[in-house]
């Protein structure tokens, strides 16, 4: 998912928690191929929550820097709309490409957000 690298680490976790059986967790994950190859994914996971945080949260969707600008993220990101309950929020870095995709499947930018990194015991 270049130049926006996930650490292997981060991914992992990701995957453990929308395949996990506890209650507040899970969520799925979509693979996108085209004759027969991976071309692109996508992690959707549940929050747990309902309304001001939304109830899924896309974790993330890529496809393959060689299959981009075929509308294959759009097919994906549409298919995980046709499987969710609820409504889903995602992060994108402000200068990511991506975000006009986004954008023009319909999600907006309602809140600024903001975080406040705890150093203590940081990796």
């Amino acid at each position: 998912m270049k130049p926006y690298h996930d650490r292997v680490e981060d991914i992992q976790r990701g995957l453990d928690y929308g395949f996990s059986d506890r209650p507040s967790e899970g969520g799925f994950l979509l693979l996108g191929e085209l004759d027969g190859r991976l071309v692109g994914a996508l992690l959707m996971l549940r929050t747990g929550m309902k309304g001001y945080i939304p109830e899924n949260i896309l974790l993330f969707v890529g496809v393959h820097p060689d299959m981009r600008g075929r509308g294959l993220g759009t097919k994906i990101i549409e298919r995980a709309f046709a499987e969710v309950d609820g409504d889903i929020k995602l992060h994108v870095e402000q200068d990511n490409p991506a975000k006009r995709l986004y954008e023009r499947l319909g999600f907006t930018n309602p809140y600024a957000e903001m975080r406040w990194r705890n150093v203590k015991g940081s990796d």
